[in-house]
């Protein structure tokens, strides 16, 4: 069996072609998607902005093979992107993703300052 790792994937994209009732949507609802809902979770978190509303993120965290690497922590995340968005009923186009491998993560801690 193969190492796992866990990815924090950002997605982003375009919101396009939004009918009038999912932009109503996404604008009555925009308080809650925006720098305090960021978050990395297993079923994402969708942040953006209502002016303009032109983009939007998807962060989550995703747990994968690490043989299979950045690129298939990308894809999956992708994925999840895509369907919750159709089940959302929200046009999107321009998926892009940001892969950083926690498990291999260099953390560069300061040394303590001397009095």
């Amino acid at each position: 069996m193969s190492e796992r790792h866990t990815y924090r994937v950002i997605v982003r994209g375009t919101w396009d072609a939004l009918t009038d009732e999912a932009r109503a949507r996404l604008l009555a609802e925009a308080p809650r998607h925006g720098l305090a809902a960021m978050r990395f979770t297993e079923e994402g978190s969708l942040t953006y902005e209502a002016s303009p509303l032109k983009h939007f993120s998807l962060r989550y965290v995703v747990v994968s093979d690490a043989d299979d690497g950045e690129e298939m922590a990308a894809a999956i995340a992708e994925d999840r992107a895509g369907t919750t968005l159709r089940a959302l009923g929200y046009g999107f186009r321009g998926l892009r993703s940001s892969v950083t491998d926690l498990d291999t993560m260099k953390i560069n801690y300061k040394p303590a300052s001397r009095r």
